[in-house]
């Protein structure tokens, strides 16, 4: 049975979706087969591996998701194509029980070809989120290292455990909380990270994803930073990151 990770918050601009399309790449890199499932209307984890969003999101239709995967530069990485079309955002969006168990389905049928799949969630805490949570095993949290980090963080695990709680079955578990946007030189980061970890403890990842402008030039070129700049400080820090998650079973 496939793992299934969600990466969600509900802030933008903390390198959720950076994280999403690197993370899956050294999952790739690893060995594993690997899905990238887009499930932000934005669609960037679908254009930062080169492709077109879908004219309908793939996982509200009836065909089966692998027919509507597609590849990328990288052995083992597909990546299911998101859609900014309304009525698809509208439809996953309304977290009702019907949508849940398609999605279920959907994710099920895929788990029974890939080893590994990453979900790219919205920049919120609306259904959508929450459904995708409620289908995933694990869910890990991207912060930025930010004076607000810990207001946002909070909101985030409150939605965390009330899918934990519900009444629908889940297996969700929480992965970890992962500190992005890192910089050595300002003593806010450092601030930021010893406040997080001094609370949340063992579920703060040891890895960190440091500043580098070379993650957002890789997602415009449609590659992920790994293959861009495999020797820069973003590509390390993913590489650890990966590595960090494969170790944990």
């Amino acid at each position: 049975m496939a793992r299934i990770l969600c990466i969600a918050n509900q802030k933008g601009g903390v390198g959720k979706t950076s994280t999403a399309i690197n993370l899956s790449a050294g999952i790739a890199k690893s060995g594993q087969s690997t899905l990238l499932i887009d499930l932000d209307p934005q669609c960037n984890a679908t254009s930062g591996f080169g492709h077109a969003p879908a004219d309908r999101h793939p996982l509200v239709l009836e065909n089966p998701v692998r027919e509507s995967v597609l590849a990328t530069n990288i052995e083992n990485l597909q990546v299911l194509p998101g859609s900014r079309n309304f009525r698809d955002v509208d439809s996953l969006a309304t977290g009702s029980t019907t949508h849940q168990k398609i999605l279920r389905q959907h994710l099920s049928s895929a788990g029974a070809v890939f080893d590994f799949i990453v979900i790219d969630c919205p920049p919120s805490l609306g259904e959508m989120t929450r459904t995708a949570l409620a289908a995933s095993t694990e869910v890990l949290m991207p912060i930025q290292c930010e004076y607000f980090a810990m207001e946002g963080l909070t909101q985030m695990i409150e939605v965390i455990r009330e899918v934990m709680n519900s009444e629908q079955p889940t297996r969700l578990e929480f992965s970890g909380i992962l500190l992005t946007m890192y910089d050595h030189q300002y003593e806010l980061t450092h601030e930021v990270d010893e406040e997080v970890r001094e609370f949340f403890g063992d579920i703060v990842f040891d890895a960190v994803i440091p500043r580098d402008i070379n993650v957002a030039e890789a997602s415009s070129h449609g590659v992920s930073v790994l293959d861009y700049a495999p020797r820069s400080r973003g590509a390390r820090g993913y590489v650890e990151l990966s590595m960090e998650i494969l170790e944990h079973v």
